[in-house]
């Protein structure tokens, strides 16, 4: 939606990266994860909502070949480019909204923190659903970390859907197998504490 389009390239215009809630220096949680799905280095890794997170950054540092960033926000991309310099020639930049693009292409795993949570309309999770369901392999992993129940109800000015661990898990069961599930406290910058649910899956085969 251009309005969700023209709010966010302001958020990216207007903050630097340290002053939004969602910064970290290093992803640890997420790719302590993705250690976990024990991925070749060629394998098709697509972060959605990434913005200029530095998990693009720290995946091509760490050998990773065919990583692809979604955002919503031009401005973000344009950030996170500059600061991989050329190494971003090495990651796909899609602008999009996660709730309405087509990928293309199948993905070993499919990556999102912080950005299911702003679908607060039914139709646009089950156009993101179904997207991430047709765009996993089997076999795949997704990896997904929103706001839980006890997490905020806006962020960025936006109203956000909060999910319990249960929640997050009835949502993925039929197409994947549950692989783990907690709640997780996240420090934002300025100092307030948010509570995330972060779950992993792998699709069944």
């Amino acid at each position: 939606m251009e309005q969700d389009k023209q709010h966010w390239d302001k958020v990216y215009s207007e903050k630097q990266p340290t002053e939004v809630s969602w910064y970290e220096p290093m992803p640890e949680i997420s790719l302590n994860l993705i250690n976990e799905c024990k991925l070749e280095k060629d394998a098709a890794i697509i972060d959605i909502g990434g913005g200029d997170s530095f998990l693009a950054e720290f995946l091509v540092s760490k050998g990773y070949t065919d990583v692809t960033v979604v955002d919503i926000s031009e401005k973000a991309i344009e950030r996170a480019k500059e600061r991989m310099c050329e190494k971003a020639d090495e990651v796909t930049w899609i602008v999009a909204d996660a709730a309405d693009f087509n990928p293309g292409k199948k993905f070993d795993l499919w990556h999102d923190r912080a950005a299911f949570h702003f679908l607060t309309e039914e139709t646009q999770r089950e156009k993101y659903l179904k997207t991430l369901i047709e765009a996993v392999k089997p076999g795949g992993y997704v990896l997904m970390s929103t706001f839980s129940e006890n997490g905020p109800t806006k962020c960025s000015g936006l109203e956000v859907q909060r999910y319990s661990v249960g929640e997050m898990q009835e949502l993925f069961q039929e197409e994947f197998n549950v692989l783990s599930g907690k709640s997780v406290d996240h420090t934002t910058p300025s100092g307030s504490t948010q509570n995330f649910t972060v779950c992993s899956f792998q699709k069944k085969k």
